[in-house]
Order: structure tokens, then C-alpha cells, then sequence
């Protein structure tokens, strides 16, 4: 068994960026609808992308790689979950958002998987009904064209052997793209940005409690919830 699959012992020093710190980023914000200027996709995309994913599925359960978010919402229905290693992807806040956790006033960032490095998380199968359970996570992680998310299918290292899991990552190519930015710079704008679906900070606060459920540890995100929990301090006095 690899190493760097086992999973980490639970980790005892406690995050700087507490729930307490976290709720000082909250506030309601309505949602203003679909960007201006961004073309969406169509009933018939999400059914291409999802046809185009099964065809070139291997064979057996259709399996997930899940490195964020997709931890705790899935959108669609999974099952089973062993820890993986992704090599040659790393998470990364890499691209912006004008919705969702961020506005137009203050655009957001979200995480991907970016090139270069290692990713530690759980590979899910997708459970019955497949075509189903793949499309809802597809209208979860992907809403516009040029989509800057985009799946791929990832050949991973799992406890019981390699196998290939669908992953979502950065197309760098993208407008929307951020490239790799400092980590300061990150933490500014998840300490400020918030949308309908909630604040920056939160999404970083719950990413890493549930990669430490997992017994995952993430060095980069560690390091970010520090700088996080700084600039809520600085700019949410209360």
C-alpha cells in the first residue's frame, strides 16, 4: 500500500479559521441570476457531456474522484469511498466566480484541480441510476461554455490498485482562469467575497473539516485557512 494514500492520523491543532470567524463573512445576498455576457448550457449540453463521459467510461462502476466539495455535495447519489491519489494535480483556488460565492462586485474563487504536484481524496462510484446520478453532478459542477471546470478522466492510485475516476479540472486556457496566485492574494478575496451560495471562507472552512474527517491533510490549504482567518480579522471587525 502507498504511502502517500494512507490515511493521516487526525490532526490536533485546531484551525485559526473558526465557525465564529466564518460567520462574520456570512450575510444574505440574493441571487441576481445568470451573468451577463456568459452563455450557459443547454439541456442538450449536459446530455452530450454526460453521453460523451459514459462512452468513454471504462468498464465496471463509474467511479468519482472527489477532492472538495464534492466530499459533502455530490448533487448526485454515491457510494463505497477509498482514499485516492491524483499525481500530477494539485487543488487550487484558480479560477473566479461572479456567482454563487462571489458578485460581480466582488468576484469569488473556486477550486479545481491545476497542474502539477499531487491531490489526495476519495474515489466515489456514482450509483444507479448512472445516467441520472452523472448528469446531476454534471449541472452542479458546470454551467457555462466555455466551461472552465471540466471532467477528465484521472488514472488515480487507490489502496486496492490504480484505477481511472472522473475528476473535474481547471482548462487554463479559459478567460476565467486565474492562474497561480499568491496565497495572500487568494486569502484577500475568500475573506471578502460572498454569494447566494455563501461565503469563500466558509467553502475553505468546510473543504478542509471534511478532508480531516477523511483523515486527509492538505499543507497549501492549511497554510490558507491561516492567511484566511488573519484577513477576517482585519477587515470584519466586530
Amino acid at each position: 500500500m502507498s504511502k502517500a494514500i494512507s490515511a493521516a492520523p487526525p490532526r490536533k491543532t485546531p484551525m485559526a479559521l473558526t465557525e465564529a470567524l466564518v460567520a462574520r463573512t456570512s450575510r444574505a445576498v440574493e441571487d441576481a441570476g445568470p451573468t451577463p455576457g456568459m452563455v450557459y448550457m443547454t439541456d442538450q449540453d449536459y446530455a452530450r457531456f454526460r453521453d460523451e463521459i459514459m462512452a468513454s467510461a471504462p468498464v465496471g462502476p463509474l467511479k468519482l474522484f472527489a477532492y472538495g466539495s464534492l466530499l459533502w455535495k455530490p448533487a448526485g447519489e454515491v457510494r463505497g469511498g477509498e482514499h485516492a491519489v491524483a499525481r500530477g494535480w494539485h487543488r487550487s483556488f484558480c479560477f473566479t466566480v461572479q456567482r454563487f460565492r462571489g458578485t460581480l462586485d466582488q468576484p469569488g474563487l473556486m477550486m479545481a484541480l491545476d497542474r502539477g504536484g499531487q491531490c489526495q481524496g476519495m474515489v466515489f462510484e456514482i450509483a444507479e441510476p448512472v445516467a441520472a446520478n452523472l448528469e446531476a453532478l454534471l449541472r452542479r459542477e458546470m454551467t457555462i461554455l466555455p466551461a472552465v471546470n471540466v471532467p477528465r478522466w484521472l488514472r488515480v492510485s487507490t489502496e486496492g490498485g490504480p484505477c481511472l475516476a472522473l475528476g473535474f479540472v481547471v482548462d487554463s486556457a479559459n478567460p476565467r482562469y486565474a492562474g497561480k496566485l499568491d496565497k495572500q492574494a487568494v486569502a484577500a478575496t475568500l475573506a471578502r467575497a460572498v454569494g447566494h451560495w455563501g461565503s469563500g471562507a466558509e467553502y475553505l472552512f468546510e473543504t478542509i473539516r471534511h478532508l480531516d474527517a477523511c483523515g486527509i491533510r492538505d499543507r497549501n490549504l492549511w497554510q490558507l485557512q491561516e492567511l484566511v482567518a488573519q484577513e477576517i480579522g482585519r477587515t470584519h471587525v466586530r
